[in-house]
């Protein structure tokens, strides 16, 4: 038996981030994954806008972390062909295991890592118990699960799972190569879609290091012919749908092997449970399209990791309630609410052929066509319709985060 305070079960991106910022603290945790190094993985591929940033920089490791990554300047923005905008832009781009990587050499030795399988949880409202694969058994105050879309440890405590949107959108992951020529002429590009029935939100390209990314986001079920068909002929399927797209870009290849990823919208609802707490996806996941999982992630570490933990620690017992505070955190929540608000209203601003939506899609063409012009003259405002809604939701959760930041503080 190890006794510690708290067992963070699941190495990714949330549970390094609470191991980093727990052990920097001085706190008695210990870190449970499956491999000493996060294999690759395709899921977050890029860090921006400031709010983002913004609670990135609260966890205290931002800065290390983003050394490693591929700073993009200046962000081009087009649609129909045309080139709208070249925005000045903090966009960090690394892939998502050298993210995690890069966080995980943040934790400090203090924190005990076990590289192997947490394959059971007994709760209880004084101490919990971790039963691990290499038959050790792990005794700690709090569990912090963190393991995102494992289900295993969540049905056998109970947890139950609202699916909000099953596979609400699909991200496509794939690298490209300018064609016949050294480099391509943009530092980033993100190119929305033309047409409702292509079911698009956009795509991005972005470099990481010699290579130049793409993710393209789509709004299909997961067994829609179109992805076979991408998956056999990514190069005449992209040109298919977004066939102006190289009016910008001009010819490219597409390089190595397309990963397609699908994403359901859910929630857990573990509020009844004492001595774990859920960390994000392992609590509710987010829209990629969207691109709000990791404002979900460091907002959640964040507050559990600076207000949470630090009060739970400070007195006895870790029942139900204790653990219920954290899930209506008024932070928490406003980025929850408008991480989710997000994830409807983009795909409706992509495919939606309502007279509202066909508006708002216009809207955001002429603003942009707009903001670019101002920016040639010499100056700019942003002029990007609040068509997604909730961006106040967002604002006052980045606020009242910094104002309540407490005892780990010390940089989605």
């Amino acid at each position: 038996m190890r006794y510690t305070d708290i067992a963070i079960i699941g190495g990714g991106l949330a549970g390094s981030t609470a191991a980093a910022m727990l052990g920097r603290a001085g706190a008695s945790a210990v870190l449970i994954d499956l491999r000493e190094t996060y294999p690759a993985d395709f899921r977050v591929e890029k860090l921006s806008g400031h709010a983002q940033l913004e609670r990135f920089q609260r966890t205290g490791i931002a800065d290390s972390v983003l050394r490693r990554a591929t700073l993009s300047g200046e962000n081009w923005i087009a649609r129909f062909g045309h080139l709208l905008d070249k925005a000045p832009s903090r966009q960090f781009n690394l892939l998502y295991d050298s993210l995690v990587n890069a966080i995980r050499d943040e934790i400090p030795g203090t924190v005990e890592r076990i590289w192997t399988k947490a394959v059971s949880i007994e709760t209880s409202p004084e101490r919990q118990r971790v039963a691990l694969a290499n038959d050790e058994t792990i005794s700690a105050r709090l569990v912090v699960l963190a393991n995102g879309l494992n289900v295993g440890l969540r049905h056998q405590l109970g947890i139950s799972r609202n699916i909000v949107s099953a596979c609400h959108s699909i991200s496509i992951g794939f690298d490209v190569a300018p064609a016949g020529r050294n480099a391509f002429d943009f530092p980033a590009l993100t190119y929305f879609s033309e047409r409702p029935s292509d079911r698009i939100a956009y795509i991005s390209l972005f470099p990481i290091g010699t290579r130049m990314r793409a993710n393209l986001f789509v709004y299909r079920s997961f067994d829609d012919p179109w992805l076979n068909e991408f998956r056999r002929a990514p190069a005449e399927t992209l040109n298919a749908a977004l066939p102006r797209l190289k009016c910008i870009t001009s010819a490219f290849d597409i390089m190595g092997e397309v990963k397609i990823r699908p994403v359901d919208l859910y929630v857990n609802d573990a509020s009844d449970q004492p001595g774990v707490v859920l960390a994000g996806d392992a609590y509710a996941t987010s829209c990629p399209a969207a691109g709000t999982g990791c404002d979900k992630v460091f907002t959640d570490v964040e507050r559990l990791c600076n207000v949470y933990i630090p009060q739970w620690l400070a007195s006895d017992g870790m029942d139900a309630n204790k653990i219920a505070a954290f899930y209506a955190d008024p932070v928490k929540r406003a980025c929850d609410e408008w991480s989710a608000a997000k994830a409807f209203d983009f795909r409706s601003v992509s495919t939606a052929t309502s007279p509202y939506w066909t508006a708002q899609r216009w809207a955001r063409f002429m603003a942009w066509s707009t903001q670019g012009l101002l920016r040639r003259l010499g100056g700019a405002v942003h002029l990007e319709p609040n068509f997604l809604g909730h961006s106040s939701s967002s604002s006052s959760s980045s606020r009242s985060s910094s104002s309540s930041s407490s005892s780990l503080s010390s940089s989605a």
